[in-house]
């Protein structure tokens, strides 16, 4: 049933996929439920499952399409990680692999991020990665060569 998906640059992981009433469909195991299976969503929980098991993100600590309120509209969020006492860390932005990575998505994360004021910002299209580390008292921001672990969000 992978036949049709885009490799990408993450790992292979074993995510569970299913054929629903003729849709296709993938397990999100953060909300723990069956969603349409589109190529936004095999970037988000491949990602997902990069951050989990390579960079140490505990699961009960990611939220995923989280709304927040951005001038009076209703957003959702692809993937946020908070800290332990639950003031949100790290912001990730999930394009389809045919979607570039431009300007527009970091403004479009830039955005989300007045709501949220996280200190590390991640954009992928499942393809290529890039993240940022914000400094809001000097405000302006570092690209990092790697993305931290979840360790190195809460120092």
């Amino acid at each position: 049933m992978t036949e049709n998906l885009q490799p990408l640059n993450l790992p292979e992981y074993p995510l569970r996929l299913r054929e629903n009433n003729g849709r296709r469909e993938i397990f999100d195991g953060i909300r723990r439920l069956w969603v349409a299976l589109t190529p936004e969503e095999w970037v988000r929980q491949n990602f997902v499952r990069y951050l989990v098991a390579e960079r140490q993100m505990p699961e009960t600590l990611i939220a995923i399409e989280k709304s927040l309120t951005l001038n009076r509209l209703t957003k959702r969020t692809d993937i946020l990680v908070h800290s332990r006492q639950g003031k949100p860390l790290l912001l990730v932005e999930c394009k389809a692999p045919q979607i570039a990575i431009t300007q527009k998505v970091f403004e479009q994360i830039g955005r989300y991020n007045l709501a949220l004021q996280v200190k590390y910002l991640i954009v992928t299209n499942g393809l290529q990665h890039y993240c940022a580390r914000i400094d809001w008292h000097n405000q302006q921001f570092d690209f990092l060569k790697e993305i931290p672990d979840y360790s190195q969000l809460e120092s």
